[in-house]
């Protein structure tokens, strides 16, 4: 009889429904506090977009001389070696930086340094980064290529690492218990299991560097977003434009490639 007079109830994280409704209203007062302090105005954001569809108007048609074109290309090919040299370098670096940083392959103190400069790596927005590095280096492409390097290595290892984490452990033990030698154990027990997870994060990644590299020229870290922010200052819209078409074929460019061999891969 108990049995039957008990109803069912949704589960729910929350013990107690006043718990659960106070969590509610604190989520949307701490919502409405925030829209209040950066000044969401709605009067602003309707007037903003009058605006912005007059300013819209002086972006067309696109228009470039043919010294302008040049000079996208040429950029547009700086961005994607920038993307290409950093990728690479990038996961160079991100593989054994990968292998310390997963829990079960690594000893505890190598665990949580590797674990302290993927966070350090993430934390760190690639506009920021550029920045500090254009400050040490100078201007130019290199500094894009230590920037996204760097920024590839706190997205390329946390990943593979959680992959590291979760192999089967029964295949590296039975590699291991058949006499095998460390390396031996990493490149028979390990590393077969995450070829297919490898190749997809690397063209993934690759695909992401390619828009990256597009917006660190702004701050002087090479590629066409130098370009893009002389345009800006020129009030050359037409202009601006003309690169925002070029960067936007180069990103589709780059994203349908990607979507090819992850395909393939899996």
């Amino acid at each position: 009889m108990a049995a039957e007079r008990r109803s069912w109830r949704r589960p729910t994280a929350f013990r107690r429904r006043e718990i659960k409704w106070a969590t509610y209203l604190g989520l949307v007062a701490f919502f409405l506090w925030s829209a209040l302090g950066v000044g969401a105005d709605p009067s602003r954001v309707a007037e903003g977009f009058g605006r912005g569809l007059t300013l819209l108007g002086d972006f067309f048609p696109p228009e470039a001389t043919p010294r302008q074109a040049q000079r996208i290309v040429d950029k547009m090919v700086e961005s994607v070696a920038m993307a290409m040299v950093s990728t690479v370098t990038g996961i160079a670096i991100s593989v054994p930086v990968a292998f310390m940083a997963a829990e079960n392959l690594s000893p505890k103190p190598l665990y949580y340094l590797n674990r302290g400069f993927i966070s350090l790596s993430r934390a760190l927005n690639a506009i920021i980064v550029a920045i500090l590095v254009v400050k040490a280096v100078g201007l130019g492409p290199l500094a894009g290529v230590i920037t996204i390097t760097f920024k590839t290595v706190g997205f390329f290892a946390k990943l593979l690492a959680e992959d590291l984490e979760d192999i089967d452990m029964g295949s590296v033990d039975a590699v291991r218990a058949a006499g095998a030698s460390p390396l031996q154990t990493l490149v028979y027990g390990v590393v077969p299991q995450i070829v297919p997870r490898f190749a997809g994060l690397s063209v993934y990644r690759w695909d992401i560097n390619i828009r990256t590299s597009t917006i660190v020229g702004i701050v002087g870290a090479g590629g066409i977003g130098s370009v893009l922010l002389t345009a800006f200052n020129r009030y050359s819209y037409q202009y601006v434009t003309a690169i925002l078409i070029a960067i936007i074929a180069v990103v589709l460019v780059a994203e349908g490639a990607s979507a090819l061999v992850r395909r393939r891969y899996q």
